[in-house]
């Protein structure tokens, strides 16, 4: 008997966009909201200013001002130095605060982001008034969690370092892996609260 009926397949695509419209409803209730709003702006700006200092393009130095920018910024700005990190192209100071400038590397930061503060917005939202996103009291209260995981992602050596631990190959190739992983379980999470949408 063949497996490929159209009306099976018709019921899977349904059932993906009434998932992928509910997450859409959770998402805008939350930040149809100030406590969403702030939430999100809060986490997000915290998280990407983390990422920055994670990978050590964010810190403070002698207090001065300048600009400064590599020769062929374009070529070496998709020019890869680690897994999932590239080449800053650029030196900002203004006054105690030093930013390497690396755009992919500052883009990929701000989607994380982006995504962090959408799931901590929607789980405040779905705790404090979960009528907001048409939730169950409880929906949203593990949809912070992957944060914790993209932290690690681009943190993890620099805390090694910090207590002194060596990092063996094996142990940096798992770092290698925690960003992508936690790109899927960011957008899973927000997925899993679309699920617990309820429908009028």
């Amino acid at each position: 008997m063949s497996t490929d009926n159209p009306t099976d397949w018709a019921g899977v695509a349904a059932s993906i966009q009434r998932l992928f419209r509910n997450t859409v409803v959770a998402v805008s209730g939350a930040l149809s909201r100030r406590d969403g709003q702030v939430g999100l702006v809060v986490s997000g700006l915290a998280y990407f200013l983390l990422y920055l200092t994670g990978l050590r393009h964010l810190g403070l130095g002698p207090v001065g001002y300048e600009v400064s920018v590599v020769s062929n910024p374009f070529t070496r700005t998709f020019r890869q130095v680690g897994p999932f990190q590239w080449e800053p192209i650029a030196l900002l100071v203004a006054g105690p605060v030093e930013l390497l400038v690396a755009p992919l590397n500052m883009f990929l930061g701000a989607v994380l982001a982006l995504l962090v503060g959408l799931n901590l917005a929607v789980s405040v939202v779905a705790w404090r008034g979960p009528a907001a996103c048409r939730l169950g009291p409880g929906a949203g209260a593990v949809s912070g969690l992957p944060g914790l995981l993209s932290g690690f992602a681009c943190c993890g050596p620099t805390i090694l370092l910090v207590i002194g631990v060596q990092a063996s190959a094996g142990l940096l190739s798992l770092f290698q892996w925690l960003l992508p992983l936690t790109v899927v379980a960011l957008f899973g999470t927000l997925l899993w609260v679309g699920s617990r949408v309820e429908t009028a």
